[in-house]
């Protein structure tokens, strides 16, 4: 008779510890730091969803009407106003730095040290574009009236939601791209081959930061695609 692999289970107070103590054994052998990002990035699940519900709140409880968002976030383009154009290319900006991060972290294992920083340094240039393009837009916002208290293409909710996410979801995306270059730069230099001490190279050969900061990239990619569907399609 086969005998079975499973833990026996203990009674009373010993039992409850043992139960309590399962997450020990979930996570035995994934990396800390790797764990930790997940439990971060659960945490920042809940407060963008929060800010996404409440723009829900106030715009359907609002008498005013809402800004028509083809008008407000056009562009002019040889005197013909294009709708969305500029956001349209933010969002694939911020799409394609999570292909060519994905392709970063497989860099990575692979111990392909150049090819990995090259990746992760584009992955850095295609996010500060996305920051520079949401500044732009920010910009032309503000000098057309827009502010959190005031707006005047319609309900004044409009501009302190969008202010407020954009600008949650931007420092997200700006203190990402300040870890990409430095994390390249690591990577270029070969401290992760060396063991050279320093910020995330402690452990000689390991290349699993790479993977760490990308689960933080994909993540702040996909909260994108959920504002790009809220503030700009609805």
């Amino acid at each position: 008779m086969a005998t079975s692999s499973k833990l026996p289970l203990k009674d009373g107070l010993e039992g409850f510890a043992f139960d309590w103590s399962s997450d020990q054994r979930a996570f035995k052998g994934v990396p800390w730091g790797k764990a930790m990002m997940w439990i971060f990035l659960l945490s920042d699940t809940f407060i963008f969803s929060c800010f996404l519900i409440s723009y829900m709140t106030a715009r359907w409880s609002t008498v005013e009407p809402w800004p028509n968002t083809s008008e407000v976030f056009s562009l002019s383009v040889a005197g013909v106003s294009v709708p969305l154009l500029l956001i349209a290319i933010m969002t694939f900006i911020l799409i394609t730095s999570s292909g060519t991060m994905a392709m970063a972290v497989r860099s990575g294992y692979q111990k392909k040290r150049k090819q990995a920083a090259a990746l992760l340094f584009l992955t850095g240039i295609l996010g500060m574009s996305f920051v520079g393009m949401q500044a732009f837009e920010w910009t032309k916002l503000i000098s057309e009236g827009i502010r959190p208290w005031e707006n005047p293409f319609g309900a004044r909710q409009f501009g302190s939601v969008f202010f407020m996410v954009t600008g949650f979801h931007g420092i997200h995306v700006s203190f990402g791209v300040i870890f990409l270059f430095l994390t390249a730069r690591k990577v270029l230099r070969g401290d992760y081959d060396t063991g050279r001490r320093g910020f995330f190279t402690w452990q000689k050969g390991r290349y699993e930061i790479i993977e760490t900061l990308g689960l933080y990239w994909h993540f702040v990619d996909l909260v994108w695609v959920f504002i790009f569907a809220f503030f700009y399609l609805w």
